[in-house]
């Protein structure tokens, strides 16, 4: 019997592409497997990406787990990768922990996954332990990622901090331009490459091209997301063109 799941998503309302790229990932593993998912979405608001506004943001989360909660999704992810790192060192497991507490005391015990937990999740399956990330935040806040991930035992030997402070502006960057910034950074001690750390960013249209230019696994907060979705599923890990995670080998 071909089983449907329901995605839940917590989404910044500025942002667009959660909303893209995740769906398109698992509608493109239905093309492979009998699984079928819908999405369902709820939002908190947030437009620029600095630490008071996702401080607000966040807060919101609590509220958006509960209206998932009332539709019965089967998994809800938290798409603000830097809202929860911005939060200090392994916030990731408390959100985590709260939010499905609320889906509980809702009567719809779901497990919650954020990106920010996903991709340090991700970064342990492949075995990687130095990276190179490329990431949209100002330097400041992209500091606070690098820390983040540093305090999980993970080294960012590289990065490149792009500056855009409008999130609108964040999900409009070319992912044409990410192979062309990752050729300028430093590789030799990498394990892997982090193209987007941010779900807002695009970059599923060019992880395989990355992935060929440079010989090392590159992955993405969406990618690492999708992954943590369909494992918190029980379901295998697997979507076709979303890189060495979601290959099939892990």
């Amino acid at each position: 019997m071909q089983r449907s799941y329901r995605i839940g998503q917590i989404v910044p309302s500025s942002n667009t592409t959660m909303e893209t790229e995740i769906p398109a990932m698992l509608l493109a593993r239905q093309q492979i497997r009998p699984e079928r998912f819908t999405f369902h979405s709820s939002r908190m608001r947030m437009k620029k990406v600095v630490k008071e506004e996702l401080a607000a943001m966040d807060a919101e989360s609590d509220r958006c787990a509960v209206e998932l909660s009332d539709a019965r999704v089967d998994v809800l992810g938290y798409a603000c990768l830097v809202a929860i790192m911005a939060m200090g060192p392994g916030y990731h497991r408390q959100s985590e922990s709260r939010l499905k507490a609320h889906t509980a005391a809702n009567g719809a015990d779901a497990p919650v996954i954020t990106s920010a937990g996903a991709l340090i999740d991700a970064l342990d399956v492949i075995g990687a332990r130095r990276i190179a990330v490329v990431a949209p935040y100002m330097k400041p806040l992209t500091q606070l990622v690098i820390d983040y991930i540093a305090n999980e035992g993970y080294e960012v030997v590289d990065h490149r901090a792009l500056e855009i402070p409008d999130n609108l502006e964040v999900g409009r960057h070319d992912p044409s331009r990410l192979p062309g910034i990752v050729a300028g950074m430093d590789l030799s001690r990498a394990d892997a490459v982090v193209l987007s750390a941010c779900v807002q960013m695009p970059s599923l249209p060019v992880v395989a091209q990355v992935e060929a230019m440079t010989g090392k696994p590159v992955i993405t907060a969406a990618i690492a997301t999708t992954y943590a979705m369909l494992k918190s599923l029980d379901l295998e890990r697997i979507v076709p063109g979303a890189g060495a995670l979601l290959s099939g080998a892990y």
